[in-house]
């Protein structure tokens, strides 16, 4: 039995800020049960649900040392859907709103803290991993710490680890001094081949140097960080990691974006009856959203936050000519407010056309995805992605840049030999874009049995979990055998 052990600043269901939550919550569920033992550690987070604390138990506590000072650290646990968690308990560090509040100082100590925590309870929790499996910057001091601590006894050496990189954009950057007097950890470590960037220090740099496997959420993103382009200023230690470095591309839980099953739309349908059902899906979101009652209408959704990355600027620039055609616009989420108020403005001249919902509803992405035709993602940079994913799995056909994960997952439509499972363009250009989404309307209107064999061909692609794991008990399988 090999135990692994993933260490994460978030997971579904217990707090989620993003698609991190969602794959860290997911996937070790899909581990062969008789080969691995995965368990997950997390922050135990003030602003969790109540039901999610009530079902914890309290395992043991004890001081460890951060920053100087003696810091509690308490010990919960409890099991969910088969697999044990277990939550670092600090009421001073895990205490705010939001599991990211404060300032990026204040995030570095809290996560700092988190990482050296992380190691110091599996002696008192008996579980020894032969792996830890590290996600993002939050958790890259662990690879580091556990350099350290094989100082300490034989206890720490041989364990290996993995670091998996959702967002290189997001490193943990502070001043060396100051991250140097939180952690600790030896002047050894603040060095330019090591912590050290740019005279600062970046815990995510920390983790890929130390990490003894470095993953990325899709084979492109894992190619396209080693460019200064995408590399975040860290595209140099990329190549450097390259033979260490692979792309696995998320899944999606197939059992909660089920279009059989979903009680959160309204009416369920399958790849067989699409054609007859799905209709109704998108009839009910037009009443709901106040928009023009046409079953015929093209219907483009967007569910996303509203940022530069996701690729709104190219979406502001061509909108208005965008509400020409016969299409109707509904974007869910919220972000930056130049964004925020393009979309207001848009549903107020275009009132039956444009839905503009600046928030952000589970139940209604949901709808979303069941009742739109096509779904817009044209984004700057997209490491994997998970609404493509959504979109695809209930017969939402991607209109995606290719980029990261959008172009590992979305097959771009070809007219002469019939294949493909969305559209996609290449340059990040607002007219190329536009081109693209028009050409997807002359299919769904011109050719509409062609749209719908896509339709079908989208239902049918598996990017469930599965398949994924395997891929990851793969990596873990070259690191510590089978």
């Amino acid at each position: 039995m090999k135990n692994i052990l993933f260490a994460s600043s978030e997971c579904v269901p217990f707090i989620k800020t993003g698609g991190l939550a969602d794959v860290v919550g997911s996937l070790p569920k899909y581990f062969d049960k008789d080969k691995y033992d995965v368990r997950v550690v997390l922050p135990k987070y003030n602003c969790m649900f109540q039901k999610w604390k009530d079902m914890m138990e309290y395992v043991d506590h004890f001081y460890m040392n951060l920053a100087g000072e003696e810091r509690y650290v308490g010990i919960m646990t409890c099991e969910y859907e088969g697999i044990r968690f277990y939550f670092i308990d600090n009421e001073y560090y895990f205490n705010g709103f939001a599991p990211y509040d404060g300032d990026p100082k204040w995030n570095i100590e809290k996560f700092a803290f988190f990482s050296k925590a992380v190691l110091s309870i599996l002696p008192v929790i008996g579980f020894r991993p032969d792996l830890i499996h590290c996600h993002d910057w939050q958790t890259g001091l662990i690879p580091v710490y556990l350099d350290n601590f094989r100082y300490l006894g034989e206890y720490y050496r041989g364990i290996k680890s993995v670091m998996t990189i959702h967002n290189l954009k997001f490193q943990g950057v502070w001043d060396r001094e100051t991250v140097q007097a939180i952690t600790g950890l030896p002047d050894y470590y603040f060095v330019p081949d090591k912590m050290e960037a740019y005279k600062d220090a970046n815990l995510l740099k920390g983790g890929i140097v130390y990490a003894d496997k470095v993953t990325t959420v899709s084979q492109t993103y894992a190619e396209e960080i080693k460019t200064p382009f995408y590399g975040e200023a860290l595209d140099g230690l990329m190549n450097a990691r390259s033979n260490d470095l692979c792309g696995i591309v998320n899944g999606l839980d197939y059992d909660e974006y089920n279009p059989e099953k979903d009680p959160r739309i309204a009416k369920n349908f399958s790849v067989g009856d699409f054609r007859k059902l799905k209709p109704m899906n998108k009839a009910a979101l037009q009443e709901e959203l106040g928009l023009d009652r046409d079953p015929k209408a093209m219907m483009i959704g967007m569910v996303s936050r509203l940022t530069d990355q996701k690729g709104f600027d190219l979406v502001d620039y061509m909108m208005d000519e965008l509400c020409q055609d016969a299409v109707q616009i509904v974007v869910l989420g919220t972000g930056e407010a130049k964004y925020e108020n393009m979309f207001r403005h848009f549903a107020w001249k275009y009132s039956g056309k444009v839905s503009a919902n600046i928030f952000y509803s589970e139940d209604l992405s949901h709808k979303i995805y069941a009742s739109c035709d096509a779904f817009l993602m044209p984004s700057l940079f997209e490491p994997c992605g998970l609404s493509q994913l959504m979109s695809l799995r209930y017969g939402t056909l991607p209109i995606v840049r290719e980029t990261g994960g959008l172009k590992d997952t979305v097959q771009p439509y070809n007219e002469y030999e019939k294949t493909g499972t969305g559209f996609s363009f290449t340059n990040y250009n607002a007219h190329e874009m536009l081109n693209t989404v028009r050409y997807a309307e002359h299919i769904y209107y011109d050719r509409k049995r062609d749209w719908n064999k896509m339709v079908e061909r989208a239902m049918e692609a598996d990017f469930s979990w599965g398949n994924s794991a395997i891929q990851y008990q793969n990596l873990y399988a070259s690191l510590i055998g089978e």
